[in-house]
Formats: C-alpha cells, sequence, structure tokens
C-alpha cells in the first residue's frame, strides 16, 4: 500500500473515531435532555396535584367555617325572637281575656237596660255591681315598638375585600427551588453536603437537609439549622445515598420547595478507635471514645483501630464531654501506633494539646490554639508537599525525607506547618491522651 493510501486509510479511521464520539456525546446530551424534560413534565404534574389538593381543602374548610358561622348567627336570630315574642304572647292573652269579659259585661248591661220595669232595678243594681268588680279603669301596659327588639343583619362587606385581596397573594408557582446542594464531599463513613442559596430575592431563615438510601422511599431529616453545610454520619460505604434541602423564609413558618434530590456515597470506610485499651470505653459505632476513671491519673495513648486517615481529607475530633485537664493531654496524627507512650506529643506525631498548644513530632511551636472544651471541633488537614530527601547529604538520620503541610484548626483559627518524616508513608493513624476521665470524643 503506498504511503498515500496508508495516510488516507489513517485519516479514514480518525475520522471514523471522531464520528464515534461525536455520536457518543449526542447521543449522552439526548439522554440529558429526555432526563430535563421527564424532571419538567414529572415536577409540573406533581405541583398541579399538590394545588388541587391544597385548594380543594380550603374550599372544604372555608365552606365549613361558613356554615359554621352562618348557623350560629341564625340560632341567635331564633334565641332572640323567642325570648322577645313570649311576653308579648302573655299580654295578648290578657288583653284578649279583658276584651271578652268587656263584651259579656256590655251584652248584661244591655240587657239591663231593655228589661221590663219589675227586673229593670235588679238587673240594673247587678250590673252595676260587676261593673265596678271589673276595674274597668285599669288598662295593661303595651311596651312602645321602641322597647322591643327590631332584628336586623350586620353583614361586614370589607371580609369579601380582605379575603379577595389574601386570596390574590396565597400560594405560588416557583419554577426553581431556591436553595440547590451545591457539593458532595465524600469523608470516612459519611458524606459532606453544602449548599447554597441560588434565588436572590429570597433571605433564608433557617435550612433543612434530608436523605434517604437510594433503594428507600422515605427521607429522614438530617440537618435544620443557619449554616450552610453538614456532615452526614453512619453512612454505609459504596451504597447510593439521594441527598435534598430546603429553606424557611425570613419571618415565614412554611418550607421552601425541595431542591432537586443529588445522589451522593462515600467509598470509605469509617473512623474507628481501637478497642480493648485501657482507661478507655468506646459506643458501639467505636467512633466516640469515653477516658473513664479505671486508671486515674495514668493515661495512654488510644489509636485508631487501623491507619485510617489519607492526605486530602479533612480529620475532625468533637469534643462532647470534658474532664480536669493535664499538659499530657493530646489529640492529633502520627506515622505508627507506639503503645509504651502516655501522649502524642512525641516523634512521628503532630498534636494539639487541651490548652491550644501544639506540639510537631515532640516539640512545641510558639503558635497556640484557643483551648478545648466541650463542643469544641479540632480539624486536622493534610497534603503532600515533597516526597524526596530534603536534607543536604540525603540522609534521612539529618531530616525528614518525607513532608506534609498540616493545617489544624480549632475555633476560629487555625495553624499551618510542614511535618517532616524519615519515611513515605500512605496513611496515618490518629489518636488521643486523656490523663483524667471525663473526656468524651468523636471523630469524623
Amino acid at each position: 500500500m503506498s504511503i498515500e493510501a496508508e495516510a488516507l486509510l489513517q485519516e479514514a479511521k480518525e475520522s471514523i473515531e471522531a464520528a464515534q464520539n461525536y455520536r457518543s456525546e449526542l447521543q449522552q446530551r439526548l439522554h440529558g435532555l429526555s432526563q430535563a424534560r421527564k424532571q419538567v413534565r414529572g415536577s409540573a404534574s406533581q405541583t398541579r396535584e399538590a394545588l388541587q389538593r391544597h385548594f380543594q381543602e380550603l374550599q372544604t374548610a372555608v365552606s365549613r367555617l361558613l356554615t359554621e358561622r352562618l348557623n350560629a348567627l341564625l340560632q341567635e336570630v331564633d334565641n332572640i325572637e323567642l325570648d322577645s315574642v313570649s311576653p308579648l304572647d302573655d299580654c295578648q292573652k290578657l288583653i284578649e281575656h279583658g276584651v271578652s269579659t268587656a263584651d259579656e259585661l256590655l251584652r248584661e248591661g244591655e240587657a239591663a237596660i231593655r228589661c221590663g220595669i219589675n227586673e229593670k232595678e235588679d238587673k240594673l243594681g247587678s250590673f252595676t255591681k260587676k261593673a265596678l268588680q271589673i276595674q274597668l279603669d285599669s288598662l295593661p301596659e303595651v311596651p312602645a315598638l321602641v322597647d322591643v327588639p327590631c332584628l336586623s343583619a350586620q353583614l361586614d362587606d370589607t371580609l369579601l375585600h380582605m379575603f379577595r385581596t389574601h386570596v390574590a397573594r396565597h400560594s405560588s408557582v416557583a419554577s426553581h427551588p431556591p436553595v440547590q446542594i451545591e457539593e458532595l464531599v465524600e469523608r470516612p463513613g459519611g458524606v459532606l453536603v453544602r449548599w447554597c442559596k441560588v434565588d436572590d430575592d429570597f433571605t433564608p431563615q433557617d435550612y433543612r437537609l434530608q436523605y434517604r438510601r437510594g433503594n428507600s422511599s422515605q427521607y429522614e431529616d438530617a440537618y435544620i439549622g443557619k449554616d450552610t453545610e453538614f456532615l452526614v454520619l453512619h453512612l454505609d460505604p459504596h451504597i447510593d445515598h439521594l441527598f435534598r434541602v430546603c429553606a424557611r423564609g425570613e419571618g415565614r413558618t412554611e418550607w421552601s420547595p425541595w431542591s432537586i434530590p443529588q445522589t451522593g456515597y462515600t467509598t470509605l470506610a469509617p473512623h474507628e478507635w481501637l478497642p480493648g485499651v485501657d482507661g478507655y470505653i468506646l459506643s458501639s459505632r467505636k467512633n466516640i471514645a469515653m477516658r473513664n476513671d479505671s486508671s486515674p491519673g495514668h493515661g495512654g495513648v488510644l489509636y485508631s483501630n487501623s491507619p485510617s486517615y489519607f492526605c486530602g481529607q479533612t480529620l475532625t475530633f468533637k469534643i462532647t464531654a470534658a474532664g480536669q485537664t493535664d499538659k499530657r493531654d493530646s489529640l492529633g496524627v502520627c506515622a505508627d501506633s507506639r503503645t509504651a507512650t502516655d501522649s502524642l506529643q512525641r516523634d512521628q506525631a503532630v498534636c494539639i494539646s487541651t490548652n491550644g498548644a501544639v506540639f510537631v513530632n515532640g516539640k512545641e511551636m510558639t503558635n497556640q490554639l484557643p483551648a478545648i472544651t466541650v463542643g469544641s471541633s479540632v480539624t486536622f488537614d493534610m497534603e503532600v508537599v515533597n516526597l524526596f530527601p530534603v536534607s543536604n547529604n540525603n540522609n534521612p538520620s539529618d531530616g525528614g525525607n518525607f513532608k506534609l503541610r498540616v493545617t489544624i484548626g480549632s475555633g476560629n483559627r487555625e495553624v499551618v506547618f510542614d511535618w517532616l518524616l524519615d519515611q513515605v508513608v500512605d496513611s496515618l493513624f490518629f489518636g488521643c491522651s486523656f490523663t483524667h476521665p471525663g473526656w468524651k470524643v468523636l471523630v469524623f
């Protein structure tokens, strides 16, 4: 085959490969479009159902309230009418009885006048006597119209206007949630979730984070508060979890729509303390260690169950209970797990004491962090700076040949320094030492 033919063949192969890649990219974009269309249509359907259900419940509730109010007012009318008409009925009966008596007296008087001369005197006398007994000058009192109730309905026309105004502002439709998950970062035994506000007109008061396993349908709360990140712990490695976040606006009681769920997982096993060390008891998950009083005044170092800390990660110690302090107390990271020491303030280790002093390979630094108390969080971040010998004659005994840049944070302060080790390490142990009982520390 000629050189020209080989060049054309090679060009054809490259064009075919480019066309395949191009088709693959287009197919991925088609899949993305399909997912976007599915999200729009699915969320629109769910929003319609939510609106219809909500307003149907409102209509039912408002109709019930109006019916109850109408029935109460009608009952009030009935009671006033009954109480007002009853004495009028009694008065009417009394007057009607008087009219009947007067009619009877008139008939007797007319008969007495028309009777004969012989009977007239007796009948007139009897009539006159009877008329005196009736007391014709005594009349019952009839109440004036101004003294009896005249019912009317006092209708408040402003209710409809107020109701119309509130209904016009009631509920809304948002095309995007006001907050979205920004980043998912795997951590040992958990996932660090970060979120942010994406609506400039929305002022959040609190955030709410939920998560669920990928094969579960039920979300559970992980965090409610003002922070914009939270570490969700106790997650099984290599298992997908879905995370979502919402917010509550300033001065509001209801929560905003949920963000678009994001899938995250961790490949890192959770940090664990080494069980069976005298002077310490561990939680069931082995991530919480408490210094007990089995050997007071003689504290040893409690190490991690394995060298599970890797550079590039953030190691956090959370103090949940505190005891009496001692200058030998320490929290830190080390290259090995020596058992014949009572503190991490030694060679091949970096640590912080409970008084805030920082030690590097057993030497105290001039920089100091805040003292450790209940609620304190101490973080260790490390990155590789140099994998090669840094001493003048390449002799490891003259200096470390493995340099790590260490950042220790506590409170709102941090110190940064280079840590020299005499050998390359892929992973590191962590540990703590407390001389007196009462200390409790969570590691993650």
